[in-house]
């Protein structure tokens, strides 16, 4: 996998006009792009098509955390949508991630046209430091043992990997080994603002601490040319 291939590039608008700028910029440049809340919610489930037919791969990031019933008939309906890397909340739990995961596979069985999406667990949320964890949230402990006990959770369900923070990588691989996915947000190059997230790392050193695959938002598509902000990115992971 190239490094361009590792970077995910969080399309976060709400404007039509803002999307299609973004898209046709960094056609042929980006390979992943990530639909979260915002775009999905704002343009609905013929986003991920549009975007596909373009070329990118997608991950949607819709975070599926309920009852496992529900997981399941979620994750079936959303893998038809064609996605290439779809994610649940990992503290749904085991039962909730496995019932996730069959959906995947039903969905797959009823439709031979496609392919099996990345399954992957959110742990902990860059923008949750220590003190929201054990006041807030009321989870004892540190931040490390919480995401490892979540990614041990994901890998016993059978999921790919996790979503964590870059910081975490090295002892999820460690511990549930390095073949166990871990994708990483909080991701700001030098010099860019760190915003609501709190457990952040440079594009590079996320690279060096063994994250997967990087996600990148505002530091490209709030730039004046997204397709020079992500070379010039690359450049400086390389």
């Amino acid at each position: 996998m190239s490094i361009k291939d590792k970077v995910i590039v969080a399309l976060d608008v709400q404007s039509k006009k803002d999307l299609d700028t973004l898209v046709n910029d960094l056609q042929g440049s980006a390979t992943h792009v990530k639909v979260g809340m915002e775009l999905f919610y704002t343009f609905g489930p013929s986003i991920l098509s549009e975007l596909k037919a373009k070329g990118f791969k997608v991950f949607l990031d819709l975070k599926i955390h309920d009852i496992p019933n529900t997981a399941k008939k979620s994750a079936k309906t959303i893998t038809k949508l064609g996605a290439d890397i779809i994610n649940v909340h990992a503290a749904g739990g085991i039962e909730m991630m496995k019932a996730a995961l069959a959906g995947v596979h039903e969905a797959i069985r009823e439709d031979s046209i496609l392919t099996k999406p990345l399954l992957i667990a959110v742990t902990q949320l860059t923008s949750t430091n220590q003190e929201t964890l054990n006041t807030e949230l009321l989870i004892n402990g540190s931040i490390e043992n919480a995401v490892i006990q979540y990614a041990k959770n994901a890998k016993a369900a059978g999921l790919d990997g996790i979503v964590s923070s870059p910081l975490e990588v090295k002892i999820i691989k460690e511990t549930v080994g390095s073949d166990f996915l871990c994708i990483t947000p909080g991701i700001r190059p030098k010099g860019i603002a760190s915003d609501d997230q709190k457990r952040v790392t440079t594009p590079k050193e996320a690279l060096r601490l063994g994250s997967d695959y990087i996600v990148i938002g505002r530091a490209i598509t709030k730039s004046e040319s997204p397709k020079f902000a992500f070379a010039e990115i690359i450049k400086g992971m390389e």
